[in-house]
């Protein structure tokens, strides 16, 4: 993904007040043996490209100034309660920078799996996304978790992925931690109504 960025001279929280009425976003750019540079963005640009999880997880273009640096979203700041990006911090890359970074998950082929198609099992996705260590330049969109195989009462562990031989999840000393559970369907049991009981005879009338 390509996005446009400005350098930005005026510093200090006035000027950033400033900018975020002007509809800008302030931010900042480092890394890759440069020195930081003070950046701002369209807001709206920038709010709108945030949605797409690829900004998120992806190498980036950054064209400043008509040139155009290779960078990864490292943190941002949000509005408590309105839309509006506050800060946004970026890190440049190039080919020999090794990173970690937290990727989506993709779950495929779920509804091809005998534990749904046949056993009317329900998948449950106990983690949306894993770490991984790799080159900056080899970083992938997302991993796919290709359940077509799934089946009834199977438990899907980070080992049961495939990855490319450059990518490393890290599991900061959880063993093969779980990704996916098969759960099988629950019956659902219907009580018969229980009918209404009749009054007592008698009952409700007043003496004579």
């Amino acid at each position: 993904m390509k996005f446009t960025a400005f350098e930005r001279s005026l510093q200090g929280t006035g000027a950033s007040r400033r900018l975020r009425n002007a509809g800008k976003t302030p931010g900042i750019v480092y890394g890759a043996g440069v020195a930081p540079q003070n950046i701002e963005l369209d807001h709206n640009a920038l709010y709108h490209a945030m949605r797409k999880e690829a900004f998120h997880s992806s190498v980036l273009e950054m064209d400043i100034d008509g040139k155009v640096q290779k960078v990864l979203l490292r943190d941002y700041q949000k509005h408590p309660f309105k839309q509006q990006v506050l800060h946004v911090d970026f890190q440049r890359i190039d080919a020999t920078t090794k990173i970690h970074k937290k990727v989506p998950l993709h779950f495929v082929n779920e509804a091809e799996s005998t534990a749904v198609k046949l056993d009317k099992c329900i998948i449950n996705h106990v983690l949306t996304e894993l770490e991984i260590e790799c080159l900056a330049e080899q970083l992938p969109e997302f991993l796919t978790v290709d359940l077509s195989t799934a089946v009834k009462g199977q438990t899907i562990h980070v080992d049961d992925i495939k990855l490319d031989s450059h990518i490393k999840v890290l599991t900061h000393g959880r063993k093969n931690p779980t990704i996916a559970t098969v759960v099988e369907p629950v019956e659902e049991v219907i009580a018969a109504p229980v009918a209404a009981a009749e009054p007592a005879k008698g009952k409700g009338k007043g003496k004579k």
